[in-house]
């Protein structure tokens, strides 16, 4: 059976914007690199039921979401003076786009319309203090998505929150809750358990990983247990960045940019606990993002910087990766999205 990957990636060396791959899940094989759509640096891509494609854009020096038909054909682009953003989310029920804007600090909201196209609707910006790390110069909005209860989580590596947002009809954001991280954590990308009671955050900053339940009478988080990423002698440059957890909800597995792998943990606690696996190179350089496929049989992970996919296979059991490929030619890439 062949399945679907797209690639969202950089455009500042070799790659010419959205590709797509295809894993081979009875060889165990990535084959037939794609380009899908030329667009400039599409960072982090979003799908819809319909079939539609939502990317980061920039066109003209202004940055902001397009929309593309599920064959690419491009639909429209909804940009603003500044940058570009770094997320982007489907809201089905409300037919909403939600994008962070990293170096702006803010949230965008849009309208997705009958056609799929979009228009914008809202944005905030965040203003609170920044924690004391010197990636901390202002906010910093990094991931915009819906809870399980259908409100908005965005996480804000500057300002060290996660802030919950109710969201109107017409994708107006009212905050309800923020969750206050240690200083210099950087909450990055957060993942939520099945059971709908817990999420598990990513500080970028310090190599971590929160347990936070999560409160639907309020839409608050309140942490239970962070543990790290990382080797306690590793004392090298080390980001975190992508976070994804097993359907079943027994395994989380999170991404080293830096130290160059994955960290796998084991659910505890029904959805509180986190307890420690496996740490395995991502045979690459900077592996910013990576799926696990719709079996969960498979994870491809993205190398940044030395332009590879590495295909592990996953043990269902333990949790465990294994390598099966690591030299798959994927440029510039930093998001892997499964057509799901």
């Amino acid at each position: 059976m062949l399945q679907t990957i797209y690639l969202g990636t950089y455009t500042r060396r070799e790659s010419k914007g959205i590709y797509s791959i295809a894993l081979d899940t009875e060889k165990g094989t990535l084959t037939d690199l794609t380009l899908c759509a030329e667009e400039k640096s599409p960072t982090y891509l979003a799908r819809s039921k319909k079939e539609a494609v939502y990317s980061v854009t920039e066109v003209a020096g202004n940055g902001g979401a397009a929309a593309y038909t599920p064959d690419f054909t491009l639909l429209n682009t909804a940009t603003e003076e500044g940058a570009p953003l770094c997320y982007v989310a489907v809201d089905e029920n409300r037919q909403l786009l939600y994008g962070a804007n990293y170096h702006k600090g803010e949230v965008n909201v849009y309208k997705i319309l009958e056609d799929g196209s979009i228009e914008a609707t809202d944005s905030i910006y965040h203003d609170e203090p920044v924690g004391s790390h010197e990636n901390q110069d202002k906010p910093h909005v990094h991931y915009t998505d819906l809870t399980p209860d259908q409100r908005l989580a965005v996480c804000d590596l500057g300002t060290d929150r996660v802030y919950t947002y109710d969201i109107s009809e017409d994708g107006k954001l009212t905050e309800v809750a923020v969750y206050v991280a240690e200083d210099g954590t950087g909450p990055r990308h957060l993942v939520f358990h099945p059971n709908n009671q817990y999420a598990y955050l990513v500080g970028e900053l310090d190599s971590s990983l929160t347990v936070l339940r999560y409160n639907q009478a309020d839409g608050s988080f309140e942490k239970i247990q962070k543990v790290p990423t990382i080797p306690a002698d590793f004392t090298d440059f080390n980001s975190g960045a992508a976070v994804r957890i097993s359907n079943d909800g027994r395994f989380v597995y999170s991404s080293n940019r830096g130290h160059n792998s994955i960290a796998v943990f084991e659910v505890t606690d029904e959805g509180a606990g986190l307890a420690f696996v496996q740490s395995i190179s991502t045979e690459g350089d900077f592996p910013r993002d990576f799926d696990l496929d719709p079996t969960n049989d498979y994870l491809v992970c993205a190398n940044q910087n030395s332009d590879n996919l590495t295909l592990y296979k996953r043990d269902e059991a333990t949790g465990k990766l294994t390598v099966l490929e690591k030299d798959i030619y994927a440029p510039e890439c930093v998001c892997v999205l499964f057509k799901k």
